[in-house]
């Protein structure tokens, strides 16, 4: 007799299926739906609180996404371009939760660049995912702000224009955490994920997600065929929980590197055969330049500063979060409304 098996629960007792959303609407072997699954994943090994998780998007296809994990998180879908001042608002709010924006290379690299770069800027506590398919897929298929210069498709014609590079702009705008990933590479998504949701800031992941209907020729850098050939990884990803202190010298390439992250833990990178320092901000800028330049995909963790300090830091906000505080502790008595008007006087 076939008995039904036991589904393994984590250290605050739920269970894989505990952290799904619903059924995907997407196109089958979308590359957003692994990335859904993985973030599954992750907050599973983890054992995230879903009732500290707030999941944010704009519009398209890549943010349609949050629906389909965490259905137990708060969510707010906005509009397009949007998500980032939303999430600003929600996380001044309450500088507690741990928040997942989905946005896509539209929604990020066109109509909300601007929001983007302000975020980055003034360090929201954010893991910022763009699903990068260099197409707007829920259009069908037009261009994106990240199509390949000169690219040619069949229903959008011929691109004219040079391709906006996230990571780039990241770097540029201050971000302390920026990778770049492929849907296709399941592991290393995993593990930016895990690093990314313990940064002190905003964590860029940009994710080359594949649009099967619009943008899977392997022609195109944003296919699965032109990311299995191309892919160069920096590093050999794997995430440490924190431990106790662990210390090791600098490395040579082949040997590994821990990286400490803002709470404790640890992401571990091993060198390839290129040199490559994640700590050094120019060293990120030429790496992106040389790869786009030879037409090379680079992914893993571009670069890390864990100095910044988040917006919450920043604006010296208490510990206990504006939301949770009684109307007593949020409302000024009338002395103090009368001392902080005489002010004015």
């Amino acid at each position: 007799m076939n008995r039904p098996s036991v589904l393994k629960s984590n250290a605050v007792g739920l269970t894989k299926s505990d952290y799904g959303g619903r059924a995907s609407t997407l196109c089958k072997g979308c590359g957003h739906n692994s990335i859904s699954n993985q973030i599954i994943q992750v907050a599973y090994e983890l054992s995230l609180e879903p009732h500290e998780i707030i999941k944010l998007s704009g519009i398209g296809c890549s943010s349609k996404s949050p629906a389909y994990f965490l259905g137990m998180s708060h969510g707010f879908n906005g509009l397009h371009g949007r998500m980032p001042s939303i999430g600003t608002g929600a996380l001044m709010a309450n500088h507690k939760l741990r928040a997942i924006g989905v946005s896509g290379d539209g929604d990020t690299g066109s109509i909300g660049l601007g929001q983007f770069k302000h975020l980055i800027r003034r360090n929201v506590r954010m893991v910022y995912v763009v699903e990068n398919n260099g197409v707007y897929g829920l259009t069908k298929g037009q261009f994106s702000a990240t199509a390949d210069e000169d690219q040619e498709l069949k229903y959008a014609g011929h691109n004219d224009f040079p391709a906006i590079d996230l990571c780039m702009e990241a770097l540029v705008a201050g971000c302390g955490f920026v990778a770049r990933s492929f849907a296709g590479d399941a592991k290393q998504v995993r593990e930016l994920l895990k690093a990314a949701l313990s940064h002190r800031g905003t964590a860029l992941l940009d994710i080359i997600s594949p649009c099967v209907a619009f943008n899977n020729d392997d022609t195109s850098s944003k296919s699965y065929g032109y990311g299995r050939v191309n892919e160069y990884p920096l590093q050999e990803l794997g995430f440490i929980p924190a431990t106790e202190e662990i210390s090791i010298a600098d490395h040579e390439p082949g040997e590994m590197r821990l990286v400490e992250l803002h709470d404790g833990s640890r992401l571990k990178l091993r060198k390839l055969e290129e040199d490559y320092d994640a700590g050094n901000r120019l060293q990120a800028v030429d790496c992106l330049e040389r790869s786009t330049e030879e037409g090379e995909f680079i992914t893993g963790l571009i670069y890390f500063d864990p100095s910044r300090r988040s917006l919450a830091e920043a604006r010296r906000l208490p510990d206990t979060p504006l939301a949770h505080l009684s109307d007593e502790q949020l409302r000024p008595g009338r002395d103090a409304l009368d001392q902080f008007m005489a002010g004015y006087m």
